[in-house]
């Protein structure tokens, strides 16, 4: 399928950096489709779902729009790309602000960045949330990162992070104070905690890649 037949469904839920998302989805060829109806998102070929805020409000507003079981069944049966918070959500639970219950498509909790972790050595106190600039570390081969070179520098703003408990979908790692998993990957399901969108040429060389995947991871293996 050529980009420029694919629809694209960008999941809103109220939350998140919608827009410039759908510019570099339209930027690259494809129909971005921006709605909140599981309708009309279920017409796509593929979907996004990004976001910026905290998990509970996200799963409130998700609940609310009646989104939640749309997005568990997209994202188990047409290519899917999960960006920042919209990668948290899979997860089975979060620690932000309380205990909360996610998604449950990916086995993992989201955690703050420890505290001890944010003294540097001479005793300075690193920032929350880590924001800029970072290395993504590719840690095994997917479609999504083909001629995206090792070590590609990617944009991130979080505090939390993603801490999977099933080390075989660990697709990246970046590092802020210690390692974290900076990407997941799961059968047709792609997850970032950094967003291409905003991370220039090489964000917009997975998107592509994105755009063309059928969902088949083939023969990809750790690194």
């Amino acid at each position: 399928m050529s980009a420029a037949a694919t629809r694209v469904g960008i999941v809103d839920y109220g939350m998140g950096n919608l827009y410039s998302v759908a510019k570099a989805v339209e930027h690259l060829g494809g129909k971005a489709i921006v709605s909140g109806r599981s309708s009309e998102l279920a017409a796509t070929d593929r979907i996004i779902f990004p976001g910026v805020g905290a998990f509970g409000d996200c799963m409130a507003a998700l609940e609310a729009r009646e989104l939640s079981d749309f997005i568990r069944t997209a994202a188990q049966t047409r290519p899917f790309l999960g960006i920042c918070l919209g990668m948290q959500m899979l997860m089975d639970s979060s620690t932000e602000h309380g205990e909360h219950a996610g998604l449950g498509l990916l086995p993992g909790r989201v955690i703050p960045f420890p505290e001890e972790a944010l003294r540097t050595t001479d005793g300075r106190r690193l920032k929350i949330p880590h924001m800029g600039w970072n290395e993504l570390h590719q840690q095994m081969e997917h479609p999504l990162f083909a001629g995206v070179p090792q070590n590609a520098w990617f944009y991130f703003v979080h505090s939390f992070y993603v801490e999977p408990s099933a080390p075989g979908i660990l697709a990246a790692s970046s590092d802020y104070v210690l390692p974290f998993c900076a990407a997941v990957a799961a059968d047709n399901l792609f997850a970032l905690q950094c967003h291409p969108e905003k991370s220039g040429i090489a964000g917009l060389r997975l998107i592509g890649n994105f755009l063309g995947w059928d969902g088949d991871r083939g023969a990809d293996h750790a690194m």
